[in-house]
C-alpha cells in the first residue's frame, strides 16, 4: 500500500469517527524490551479500603498498610472542626433502634443455647448482670504517670496529615479529619469536605503522598510507572472514572488497570472458583467468581461490617459495666481502643464459655498509663454474631443490601445500556418476518418504530445483567407493570439487613447452573478483617451446612470455608491478587494509557475492562 492509500484510509476512518462510527480500540503496544520493566518495580497496586489503604510494587511481598484518613489544616481563623465518624453512623438513633437491638439479642442468645459444645453439652448463656457486679468495682491502676504515646507535631502547620499523623492530631489543633471512603464507596456528604471534588482532593493527597513518602517514588517520576487499581464489586460507574481519570491525569501514572476486588481475591488466593466473601471495616461483599468471571446476578454488599461489631462490642460491655466508664465512640483514639479490645477479645469458638478476666492499658497523650481489670462472658460470642443476626446491630431506617444495577445513561459513553438494549430488540426483530412482527407487537401493545425492548429482548439480556438489572432497564424504558412489580420486589429485598450466611445462600443461588452452585458451595473464601475471629471458620461452615437446600446437600462432598488461603493474612489477600495480575501476559492488553483516557474517556473502560462494564 502506498503513502497516498494509506492518508486515504486514515481520512476515511477520521470521517467515519466524526459520524459517530466508531471503531474498536487497539490494544496499546508494549514495546518487548518493556514486558519485564511493566511486570516488576514499575508497577503500583493500590487497593483502598474504607479504613486501610494498601499500596506497594507488585514484586513486594506485602503491601505497606495505611489508615484511610487525612487532616487538613483549617484555612480561616475561627473555622469550625469538623470531623467524620469512624463508629457512629446513621439509624442508630431512631426510636425503634434499641427495640431492635434487644431483639437481635434474644436471637443470639437462642442460638447460643440451642448449639451443643463439642462434648455434647448445650452452654448456658451468662448474664451480663454477673459480670457487671465484679466490673463496677474496679478502679485503674496507673502503670506509668507520663505516657509516651505524643499528639502529632503540628507547630510547622504542615498543610495536611495523613494516615497515623492525621489520627493523632490534638483535637484542640486546627484540623478537620476525613475519610474520604464509607462503606466502600465515596464519602460524599453535606457537610464541610463532603462534594465529590473535595472527596477526590481527599484521595489524591492521600495516595499521592503515600506514594511518595512510603514508596519513595517521586511524583514526577510516575510517568515511567502504571497501576493496577481495585474496586468494590459492586461499583458506581462514575466514581470509577473519577478514579482514573485522578490516577492517569492528576496524579500521573502512564497507564491503569481496573479490576474488580473479588476476582483479585481468587487470583491472590491461587484459585479459579470460588463464592468470595469479605468482610471489610464498613462493608461486607459476597460475589461468585468462577474462572476469573465475577458473576453479576450474584453480587451482594451489605452496609455492615467490622466496625459496626466493634461498635456492638461496646455496647454490650457497658451492659456488663466497662471499667473504662470515659469512653465514648465519637473519640477518635477511644475507637482505636475499642477496636484493639475486639480484635483481643472476641471470638465465635462454641466452646468458650463462662465469666473470664482480662486486662487492657489505655495509652493516650497527656495522661497516664492506666491498667483496667475485665470481666466478660458472653459478650465476646454475642458481638461477631452480630453478622450473622444484624438486627443486634440497631441500625433502622438505612439501606442495608445493595445489587449491581445498570447505569441509566452516560452522556460520554454512546454504547450505554439504553443503546444496547434498543440494539438487541432491533436485531430481534429484523429475524422475524412481517407478519410476526405485527402479531407479536399488536399482541404486546408495542409501537413497530418504538425501538422499546421485547419480551424476548429482555430475557436474552438477563442472562448476562442478571434479572434485578433487567427489570431496572425495562421499568426505565417504559416496561409493562409485570416488569414494575419485579422491580419493586427487588427493591423490598434491598431494604432487609441480611446476615453473612443468608446473603452467600442467596449469591450462590442466583448462580445459572447446578453445576456452578455445587462449585461454588465447595469452595466458600472468607478474606477480610472484619470476621478475623477465633473459630469464624467452623462457625461459618456449620451455619452454611444447616441452611443450605436439601437438593445440594446430596451433590456437594463438603462445604469447604478457606480463611487462610496459603497461609496468608486474610486483609491482603485481595493486594496480593493485583499483584498476580500485574504479572500476567493478557494483562497486557489491559492497560489505559493517558493518551487513550484523554482522547476517548470512559469509552476506555468498555473497551478494556476485563469485567462487563
Amino acid at each position: 500500500m502506498t503513502q497516498t492509500d494509506r492518508d486515504a484510509d486514515n481520512g476515511k476512518d477520521r470521517e467515519k469517527e466524526a459520524r459517530g462510527v466508531k471503531r474498536p480500540i487497539a490494544p496499546a503496544a508494549v514495546p518487548e524490551h518493556l514486558h519485564e520493566q511493566i511486570q516488576g518495580n514499575f508497577i503500583v497496586v493500590i487497593h483502598p479500603g474504607s479504613e486501610t489503604l494498601r499500596i506497594g510494587r507488585a514484586p513486594d511481598t506485602q503491601p505497606m498498610s495505611v489508615p484511610h484518613v487525612v487532616a487538613r489544616r483549617h484555612k480561616h481563623a475561627g473555622q469550625s472542626r469538623y470531623e467524620d465518624q469512624c463508629l457512629l453512623r446513621e439509624g442508630l438513633n431512631s426510636a425503634d433502634s434499641n427495640e431492635q437491638r434487644q431483639n437481635g439479642l434474644k436471637m443470639i442468645d437462642q442460638a447460643i443455647w440451642s448449639k451443643k459444645m463439642s462434648n455434647g453439652v448445650r452452654r448456658v448463656p451468662v448474664s451480663a448482670q454477673q459480670a457487671k457486679l465484679y466490673n463496677k468495682q474496679i478502679r485503674p491502676a496507673v502503670l506509668d504517670s507520663n505516657c509516651k504515646v505524643k499528639w502529632t507535631h503540628t507547630s510547622h502547620q504542615p498543610e495536611y496529615l495523613v494516615g497515623e499523623d492525621a489520627l493523632n492530631v490534638n483535637p484542640t489543633d486546627s484540623y478537620s479529619i476525613h475519610w474520604p471512603i464509607r462503606r466502600g464507596q465515596l464519602n460524599i456528604h453535606s457537610g464541610p469536605g463532603g462534594s465529590l471534588t473535595a472527596v477526590l482532593a481527599d484521595l489524591q493527597t492521600i495516595w499521592s503522598h503515600a506514594v511518595h513518602k512510603l514508596l519513595e517514588i517521586p511524583l514526577k517520576d510516575l510517568k515511567y510507572y502504571r497501576c493496577i487499581f481495585l474496586i468494590p464489586d459492586i461499583y458506581n460507574r462514575q466514581h470509577v472514572k473519577e478514579f482514573v481519570n485522578m490516577l492517569l491525569l492528576k496524579i500521573g501514572f502512564s497507564a491503569v488497570v481496573v479490576h474488580q476486588e473479588s476476582v483479585c481475591v481468587t487470583l491472590g488466593s491461587g484459585l479459579s472458583s470460588a463464592c468470595v466473601v469479605d468482610v471489610g471495616d464498613q462493608k461486607t461483599s459476597v460475589c461468585c467468581v468462577e474462572d476469573g468471571v465475577s458473576h453479576r446476578s450474584s453480587r451482594l454488599c451489605l452496609a455492615y461490617g467490622g466496625s459496626d461489631v466493634t461498635r456492638c462490642f461496646f455496647w454490650l460491655m457497658q451492659r456488663a459495666g466497662f471499667p473504662y466508664r470515659e469512653c465514648r465512640l465519637a473519640n477518635r483514639l477511644d475507637y482505636v481502643l475499642l477496636q484493639q479490645l475486639k480484635e483481643s477479645f472476641c471470638h465465635l469458638d462454641q466452646d468458650i464459655s463462662g465469666l473470664q478476666d482480662h486486662e487492657f492499658r489505655t495509652r493516650f497523650p497527656d495522661s497516664p498509663v492506666l491498667l483496667y481489670q475485665l470481666r466478660l462472658g458472653d459478650e465476646k460470642l454475642q458481638a461477631p454474631m452480630a453478622l450473622f443476626y444484624p438486627a443486634a446491630l440497631g441500625i433502622v431506617g438505612q439501606k442495608m443490601t445493595s445489587l449491581q444495577h445498570r447505569l441509566l445513561g452516560d452522556a460520554e459513553d454512546p454504547h450505554d445500556e439504553h443503546y444496547l438494549l434498543s440494539t438487541q430488540s432491533k436485531q430481534d426483530q429484523s429475524s422475524k418476518t412481517m407478519s410476526d412482527r405485527k402479531s407479536f407487537h399488536k399482541s404486546a401493545g408495542f409501537d413497530g418504530e418504538s425501538g422499546e425492548p421485547s419480551e424476548r429482548a429482555n430475557v436474552s439480556v438477563d442472562v448476562e445483567l442478571g434479572h434485578s438489572q433487567t427489570e431496572c432497564l425495562a421499568a426505565a424504558a417504559g416496561g409493562d407493570p409485570e416488569d414494575s412489580s419485579r422491580s419493586t420486589a427487588v427493591t423490598q429485598f434491598e431494604g432487609k439487613a441480611l446476615g453473612i450466611d443468608k446473603a452467600i445462600l442467596h449469591s450462590i443461588d442466583s448462580c445459572s447452573s447446578d453445576e456452578t452452585k455445587r462449585k461454588m458451595y465447595g469452595c466458600i473464601l472468607l478474606v477480610g478483617g472484619g470476621l478475623l475471629f477465633h473459630g469464624a471458620q467452623e462457625f461459618l461452615q456449620h451455619r452454611i451446612l444447616n441452611k443450605m437446600p436439601p437438593s445440594f446437600r446430596c451433590l456437594v462432598e463438603s462445604v469447604d470455608v478457606i480463611t487462610r488461603p496459603k497461609d496468608m493474612d486474610p486483609r491482603l489477600i485481595a493486594w496480593k491478587g493485583g499483584a498476580v495480575l500485574a504479572c500476567l501476559d493478557t494483562t497486557q492488553e489491559l492497560w489505559i494509557d493517558q493518551r487513550e483516557w484523554q482522547r476517548f474517556g470512559v469509552r476506555m473502560l468498555r473497551e478494556r475492562a476485563a469485567f462487563v462494564w
